[in-house]
């Protein structure tokens, strides 16, 4: 009987600072998945790492493992930090709670911003790399399929998603709060990725004098570019770009920042110390925190969002409800499936344990008694299977319509295994 278990932090349990530390690139993801399949062969294993969030997905079996403490450690040990510098921003969820927060994150209900879309593309990414390395099974395969189901379900049946729809826009959002008028600024975007097609359009729309686009594969950036009538930069001249530019929105991949406080401050006499506005939205960050601290240099990132992301959250309240109608129900139903397909087994387990037994201790009773006819033989075993049949018949009915009962499925398939001694049981046991 395998059981779920998550470990993660997300932006309402940790500050950028802390998040940006254990955050995996695509291939460091992949790189983790596959050193926990190794350390732990019998798990199956998930990761989801986004900006806004890292969670470490396993199921296995009862009192199996990774337990908490080892995931924390692994963590700790992958990213070459101390555990204490995350370990008190984690959560950490069971069974139930699992289907429950994964539901919700695919559906973008546990997003910054409400409602984006892009957090249901990348719960199916963070699936599809680990079942391409074998690393999903009997429950986490059906488990992010459902998910990934639910997401879409929300985001067609619901309004959820009206209005500004990931971080990117919200950046380019809160880019419209600073300036009045775009028409004689230069726009920098640097990265060509998902997140930067969204700010790039965004910036499009407000019709900017110039809209660089610096990428460190060029043939990228000319790509982007040439969607949104944007024109395509060398990374290699990024301080040049950097002197040119009012606003600068950045979402590389970089494991360190791309721009430094240094670098900035040399730039300042070249740019004749007008005001820059850096807005980066990647993690880790791309600009250095202490850049923000110099004269007429003016830096947010992700968390400095927190104003437009509650207008989303009021604007959408009764979308809100809907969704979660649609999570509690698609939850309930999953939960219910799971139990039928761990419950099936656990009972015929359970009837042929006690039946064997039972069988066991008929032989040696009919070994003392001499003279039984065959028929009488029958009467016994035929009483005896009887007996075995009634005397199961009230937890196993309980079980079946346990699902109205507090507690998830596990917890009562737990309990039938300890109390009817079902572990590892090959039926052969001595009874004294």
């Amino acid at each position: 009987m395998q059981r779920l278990l998550l470990l993660g932090l997300n932006h309402a349990t940790a500050p950028l600072e802390v998040r940006e530390k254990i955050a995996f690139s695509a291939e460091g993801r992949d790189r983790a998945v596959q050193a926990l399949r190794t350390q732990f062969p019998q798990a199956e294993i998930t990761l989801l790492s986004t900006c806004n969030r890292v969670e470490l997905y396993a199921a296995r079996q009862v009192h199996g493992q990774p337990r908490v403490e080892e995931m924390i450690a692994f963590l700790a040990q992958f990213h070459g930090i101390d555990a204490a510098q995350f370990s008190q921003h984690l959560y950490q969820k069971t069974d139930q709670s699992v289907v429950t927060h994964l539901f919700t994150v695919a559906s973008s209900l546990d997003s910054m911003v409400l409602g984006e879309t892009q957090i249901l593309g990348q719960v199916r990414e963070a699936y599809d790399a680990a079942k391409a390395q074998g690393a999903t099974g009997a429950l986490l395969n059906p488990l992010f399929q459902r998910a990934i189901a639910v997401g879409k379900e929300v985001m067609s049946a619901t309004n959820i998603a009206d209005g500004r729809v990931s971080v990117a826009s919200v950046a380019v959002d809160y880019a419209r709060r600073i300036f009045d008028s775009f028409t004689d600024k230069v726009v920098l975007s640097i990265g060509a990725g998902e997140m930067a097609a969204l700010v790039v359009r965004g910036f499009a729309q407000l019709n900017p004098k110039r809209l660089l686009v610096c990428n460190r594969t060029h043939a990228k950036a000319v790509e982007l570019a040439g969607q949104f009538g944007g024109e395509p930069v060398p990374f290699e001249n990024l301080s040049d770009h950097l002197t040119a530019a009012d606003i600068v929105l950045t979402s590389t991949g970089a494991d360190k920042p791309i721009i430094t406080a240094m670098q900035i401050a040399y730039l300042l006499k070249a740019r004749r110390y007008r005001p820059l506005f850096l807005i980066d939205i990647a993690l880790p960050r791309d600009v250095e925190a202490e850049a923000g601290k110099i004269d007429n240099i003016y830096l947010y990132n992700i968390d400095d969002f927190q104003k437009v992301v509650d207008e989303t959250i009021e604007q959408r309240k009764d979308s809100v409800d809907s969704a979660m109608t649609i999570v509690n129900r698609q939850v309930e139903e999953f939960v219910s499936w799971q139990r039928a397909r761990e419950m099936g087994p656990m009972i015929d387990r359970l009837s042929k344990r006690y039946h064997h037994l039972a069988a066991e201790e008929l032989a040696r009773t009919l070994h003392k008694l001499h003279g039984l006819g065959d028929a009488e033989k029958a009467h016994l075993e035929d009483l005896t299977r009887r007996i075995v049949n009634k005397l199961l018949h009230d937890p196993i009915t309980m079980l079946r319509k346990s699902e109205g009962m507090h507690g998830s499925a596990s917890q009562y398939l737990h309990a039938l295994e300890r109390l009817f001694h079902l572990e590892d049981n090959e039926g052969n046991e001595e009874v004294d």
